[in-house]
């Protein structure tokens, strides 16, 4: 049986305007990532859209970016958390390494700083979502992290095309999914709409 993954990025945060490092650290959604949050939840019911379940990471901003875009009861998963970045936390952005394959992402590189390597992240995310996709649920609704949202659908799809189409606060990826095996269909950038 097909089922359908909607992963969506937490609205827009403090932390996003200031250009700094979240990874498992917080930071409160600002007017715009509360907008963004609204306008998934009018998306989704405009499309008829329903879910049978919903989760996100354990971080606030997930947390409060799913409650705005529906009012079902959900669950806080530590599997869904944004990758570990160790000691950058917190700090500015200039400080991450240059990307130049969006496909390797950030490798092994937070590792030495106390943070995750991006294969961990991989796995945690990748192992967090195929258990979520095999309960009885049809369609389901995910709000998780870009770290950890790019990291996963890399495994699926050229993420330079997600780059490139505007991966930002509040996009919607949508997945297939059947025999353990995610097929990505698209992204859906209320920002663009």
């Amino acid at each position: 049986m097909v089922k359908t993954l909607y992963l969506m990025r937490h609205g827009q945060t403090l932390f996003n305007i200031l250009k700094k490092i979240q990874g498992w650290c917080d930071s409160p959604l600002t007017e715009e990532g509360i907008k963004q949050s609204q306008l998934a939840g009018q998306y989704f019911k405009e499309h008829q859209i329903k879910f049978d379940a919903a989760y996100c990471s354990t971080a606030e901003r997930s947390s409060d970016t799913l409650e705005l875009v529906t009012d079902m009861p959900y669950k806080r998963l530590k599997g869904l958390r944004e990758m570990s970045f160790g000691k950058f936390e917190g700090e500015h952005e200039y400080l991450n390494p240059k990307i130049t394959d969006f496909n390797k992402q950030y490798d092994d590189f937070f590792m030495q700083y106390g943070g995750e390597s991006a294969q961990e992240n991989k796995t945690r995310i990748k192992k967090t979502l195929t258990d979520l996709m095999n309960q009885n649920n049809q369609t389901v609704l995910v709000v998780s992290h870009a770290g950890s949202i790019m990291n996963f659908t890399g495994l699926w799809t050229d993420l330079d095309k997600i780059i490139t189409s505007g991966f930002s606060n509040g996009s919607i990826l949508k997945f297939t999914f059947e025999n353990n095996e995610f097929i990505f269909k698209e992204i859906i950038n209320l920002n663009n709409l």
